[in-house]
């Protein structure tokens, strides 16, 4: 949890941006904002499918390249 302590002679608004300019670098926000929405994990097949999809791009790429169709 951040915190601050207003000092004695320091304004409101002056006070509430040093607790914001706090906040914004611990990450509390970024985190927060990626844990709104949860992602479902991929099931075995996808993720056979995915890595097959890879290999067959990675495959092809070589392909091009010998062939000299691509830098």
């Amino acid at each position: 949890m951040t915190e601050i302590k207003r000092h004695d002679s320091e304004s409101v608004s002056s006070a509430l941006r040093r607790f914001t300019k706090r906040v914004q670098q611990s990450g509390l926000i970024t985190q927060t904002k990626k844990r709104q929405f949860k992602a479902r994990k991929l099931s075995d097949y996808k993720k056979r499918k995915n890595a097959l999809r890879r290999i067959n791009r990675r495959k092809e790429l070589e392909k091009l390249y010998k062939l000299g169709k691509i830098n």
